[in-house]
């Protein structure tokens, strides 16, 4: 919840500084243009699990957790028009802790890797000309887990074994802001939403299985600088 307030105040005070400017010597959003952003990019899931089953059987309390973590973020966007665009968001990969919460208890499970490539269809409701370019986006995220391990907490428990993550594919919607400080340079905020569901199964040497359903459905928070070309 910080984090959204974080981002809200920053969207405003791009709002307010552009009040304050106008629009004059602003630059066109033109068919053709590409704009590149970089910032730190934060995705925090909305985590939600069903309980974890051993060897089958639903552990009573049991869950799964997802921690946050932040990257270097990457965004394009392709303008097809005036006021369409394509967006797509990349970064480096995000590294997530995970946690099982047994009864009264909450140990270290592992940790996994990701990237989550998300294309989005992008309309800027105001003038081409405007300095303050606001957007909202719709489309598709494919999220690819990777270097997933079991932390040794775990395995103390259960022994050696091995993480497996499944891949997603969801929905994404975004919101976000550009304000132009010159006729390259801009200031970048936005917000994604992702439909992200995962299927993980802990493999232990000695047989048994843990597995668990996880809807992670992150928001993804990203302050930046862009450039347009």
């Amino acid at each position: 919840m910080e984090k959204k307030k974080a981002l809200s105040l920053a969207i405003n005070t791009v709002l307010a500084g552009s009040l304050l400017l106008g629009t004059a010597a602003a630059t066109a959003y033109e068919p053709g243009d590409i704009i590149v952003r970089a910032g730190a990019a934060n995705v925090d899931p909305n985590d939600d699990s069903s309980k974890l089953k051993l060897n089958g059987t639903a552990l009573p309390g049991s869950g799964a957790e997802v921690e946050d973590d932040t990257q270097l973020g990457l965004t394009l966007t392709y303008m097809l028009t005036d006021h369409l665009g394509v967006g797509l968001l990349a970064a480096t990969p995000f590294e997530h802790d995970l946690k099982a919460d047994l009864g009264a208890s909450t140990v270290d499970a592992g940790s996994a890797k990701q990237l989550p490539p998300t294309v989005t269809l992008q309309y800027f409701p105001m003038n081409a000309a405007s300095k303050f370019q606001p957007y909202v986006g719709v489309g598709v995220n494919y999220t690819k887990f990777f270097d997933e391990d079991i932390d040794g907490e775990l395995e103390s428990v259960l022994g050696k074994g091995d993480l497996e993550l499944d891949d997603s594919w969801g929905l994404a919607g975004q919101i976000g802001v550009d304000y132009a400080i010159n006729e390259h340079w801009l200031l970048n905020a936005s917000i994604w939403y992702i439909d992200l569901q995962t299927d993980a199964k802990f493999k232990f040497d000695s047989g048994n299985v843990v597995k668990a359903d996880v809807d992670v459905d992150p928001w993804v928070y990203m302050i930046g600088v862009g450039y347009k070309f």
